[in-house]
């Protein structure tokens, strides 16, 4: 099976960017698939890309190299780190993007060495491009096999964590955040399906709105916002044929609660 690399970005598609990386790693590989999982990450937010990765992954077949570049450290001495777990490959800049997947049990991570870096045949390193020149050699090479995670540097230590807060749970209700708003306006949040067990019937507190959790989108009449567990497994806020973010007026870190139902 060819080699499979994805790549998540906030790059957008104004410009050569996506496809220069894209590239590099063919120039390294030239039978590796590509898969884009986003470039629509919003500029600079991590947490969304490591949010989406850690629930995108397991969708791929063992062996996959996955790169996410949400990088505004890019240039400086920010940490480039590789890691394992579930036979699965990660790169990304070490600013709390891969913390909340290489932070569960069996993973391990390694520190991308400078020295070693400058061993291989690569350009030199733009300053503000490293997604092209760093990342994209050194996800073709892992996916050829020409070298593993603990070739290119020591164990990473202790990773930047990341600013996205676990849910606060208590018997009464839970407290999460809107991570991420998709192409229909939907609030997809941090709170995960297996946490509801500790209600008895939930509903969705968002907006200054109460909010019924439904199975469908069709469970509620046009117009009318609901909640519901998406197919990624997490809390999700609609608003049936509309957007749930413009009719609620709600983004990215906005407050979502989920309580006991009243009747």
């Amino acid at each position: 099976m060819s080699p499979i690399i994805t790549l998540t970005t906030d790059f957008g598609f104004k410009g050569p960017f996506v496809g220069v990386m894209k590239g590099a790693i063919l120039s390294q590989l030239p039978g590796a698939v590509i898969v884009d999982l986003s470039h629509e990450i919003p500029p600079h937010w991590p947490i969304e890309a490591g949010f989406w990765l850690a629930r995108s992954y397991a969708c791929f077949p063992a062996a996959t190299v996955h790169v996410a570049v949400v990088d505004p450290g890019v240039g400086t001495r920010r940490n480039i780190i590789a890691g394992e777990l579930d036979g699965h490959l990660f790169l990304a800049p070490d600013n709390g993007l891969l913390q909340p997947l290489l932070g569960r049990p069996g993973a391990r991570c390694h520190r991308l060495a400078e020295d070693w870096r400058a061993r291989q045949d690569w350009p030199v390193p733009s300053n503000t491009f490293h997604g092209r020149d760093i990342f994209a050699p050194l996800a073709a090479g892992l996916a050829a096999g020409r070298f593993s995670i603990s070739d290119i540097g020591p164990p990473a230590g202790e990773l930047v964590p990341s600013l996205l807060e676990d849910p606060l749970c208590s018997e009464q209700e839970i407290r999460g955040t809107v991570v991420a708003i998709d192409n229909f306006g939907n609030l997809i949040t941090n709170i995960d399906a297996g946490l509801l067990t500790r209600l008895r019937k939930a509903e969705v507190l968002a907006g200054g709105r109460r909010m019924a959790l439904c199975r469908t989108y069709g469970e509620a009449r046009p117009g009318e916002f609901l909640a519901l567990l998406n197919s990624f497994g997490v809390v999700e806020i609609a608003r049936a044929e509309g957007s749930a973010a413009e009719g609620l007026g709600l983004g990215r870190g906005a407050p979502v609660v989920v309580v006991n139902a009243t009747r």
